[in-house]
């Protein structure tokens, strides 16, 4: 099969830039409340909360307004000062580079049991920022309890805002004063033409890895620890003038080894950012091969009806031969046989090698995912087809096609009218699936038919 994406190969990826409007940070020690805050400000679960340090360990970024005024949230791991662990190294680092990309910064503090010793060295942390802080001292959960802010001062950040994450007391106060730090600048981004993609596979083939390479940064935390990350990560990007929001989401993995009451939680978000997709990265391990599960995976895309790209990582890690490439897109076709209008592409997220050819095939799968064909060009494909393949005859019956329409796109959905919709097969739908394919290159998307018989309504 030979994609047209070839042919508009973007070889600078320099040119990614990430989308900014106002970004407000929210950092803080483990278990202060960050991520019930950052639910509270957007208005819905999206963060993970549990009673347990931790939990967060990437940025999680929404887009929120307040008095009219848009910005973007970032809810952060708990910075720990003393701890030589890897991960909690790594969500520390996280944390400052949210600090870094901020322009105000939302410091949390749990004001049921005052200032902690690592209270004062997130404060100093914050101080070198030079960036405005706002300091909430959270679980003041009633007007009695505004005395326990007063300590908060020896910080020397400014006045302590009361607030009560669980119940939403002073939040409003705590915005009023974070809008009151916003340059009028606010960059006016569109939501038309952006290309929604969702980073799936299961734990460790990399896809922190390949998000990282895309965006040239260290956006989300990369560990060979299987199930680093549990949020599903949206980055919005510019690059070469298409904007893309790109979802990295935690891996997906069987049933049964669903254990953490979180993790549950993460692969619920990882459903919910397929749905959400237009295009889907479907990524595989090259340096293990394909498992059932990276088919289980596809299907959840599939299914969905997105537009899906099978991204065989790690490919600097496979043996080489000169026929290996055949080999491998054979393999990968007889594995996914439900998905053989997905392209591949293979790289390495680690060297970047090939990296530069999967902009552009996202795009070529976008294209093909929202396009629509005109009525009298689909019949014209719809006649040549009968007269290639006549419809067959169940028990002296013959199938009756009229005509077909498109009803929709994202997918391409079309309408089939029929004389009797039990005469139509399976075996004969793809038929005419290929057909279509064929005659106007269909390509990375699922195509759905809806049988309609001729005397039903839509």
């Amino acid at each position: 099969m030979k994609y047209k994406y070839i042919k508009r190969v973007y070889s600078d990826m320099k040119r990614v830039i990430i989308l900014r409007k106002h970004i407000v940070a929210i950092v803080g020690r483990p278990n202060v409340g960050k991520s019930m805050l950052f639910n509270r400000i957007i208005g819905e679960r999206l963060a993970i909360v549990e009673d347990e340090p931790g939990v967060t360990r990437d940025r999680l970024y929404a887009s929120s307004e307040w008095l009219n005024r848009e910005f973007n949230l970032i809810d952060t791991g708990g910075i720990e000062i003393e701890d030589d662990d890897r991960i909690i190294n790594q969500i520390r680092m996280q944390a400052e580079i949210a600090i870094d990309q901020a322009d105000v910064i939302i410091f949390v503090v749990d004001g049921s049991i005052g200032i902690s010793n690592s209270d004062q060295e997130v404060a100093k942390i914050l101080y070198k920022s030079n960036k405005p802080i706002v300091l909430a001292v959270n679980k003041i959960d009633n007007p009695e309890m505004l005395y326990n802010t007063v300590e908060f001062y020896s910080l020397g950040l400014g006045e302590p805002f009361g607030i009560s994450c669980t119940h939403g007391l002073g939040v409003g106060d705590l915005l009023d004063e974070v809008i009151s730090h916003f340059e009028d600048n606010d960059s006016d981004i569109s939501e038309d033409d952006v290309i929604n993609v969702s980073v799936i596979g299961r734990p460790n083939v990399g896809k922190s890895s390949l998000v990282n390479a895309i965006l040239g940064e260290e956006r989300v935390i990369v560990s060979d620890i299987a199930g680093t990350t549990r949020d599903a990560i949206d980055t919005p990007f510019v690059a070469d003038g298409q904007k893309y929001s790109l979802v990295d989401t935690a891996g997906i993995r069987k049933r049964g080894k669903v254990y953490e009451k979180i993790e549950k939680y993460s692969v619920l978000r990882a459903m919910t950012a397929i749905e959400k997709a237009d295009v889907c990265l479907i990524v595989i391990d090259g340096s293990k091969g394909i498992i059932e599960q990276d088919k289980k995976i596809a299907g959840y895309a599939h299914e969905a009806g997105k537009a899906s790209i099978i991204v065989y990582n790690k490919y600097d890690l496979v043996e080489k031969n000169d026929k290996i490439i055949d080999q491998l897109t054979k393999e990968i076709r007889e594995q996914f046989i439900f998905m053989d209008y997905a392209p591949i592409i293979f790289l390495s997220a680690l060297t970047k090698k090939r990296l530069h050819n999967l902009l552009p095939m996202i795009n070529y799968a976008s294209e093909q995912h929202a396009l629509r064909i005109e009525t009298h060009l689909l019949n014209e494909c719809l006649r040549d087809a009968l007269a290639i393949n006549p419809p067959p005859t169940d028990k002296g019956r013959r199938l009756k096609i009229f005509y077909m329409t498109q009803v929709s796109v994202k997918p391409p959905t079309f309408v089939i009218f029929v004389n009797d919709q039990e005469l139509l097969h399976f075996s004969y739908e793809r038929f005419l699936i290929n057909k279509l394919r064929e005659r106007f290159n269909f390509e990375a998307t699922p195509i759905r038919f809806i049988i309609r018989q001729k005397n039903s309504s839509l």
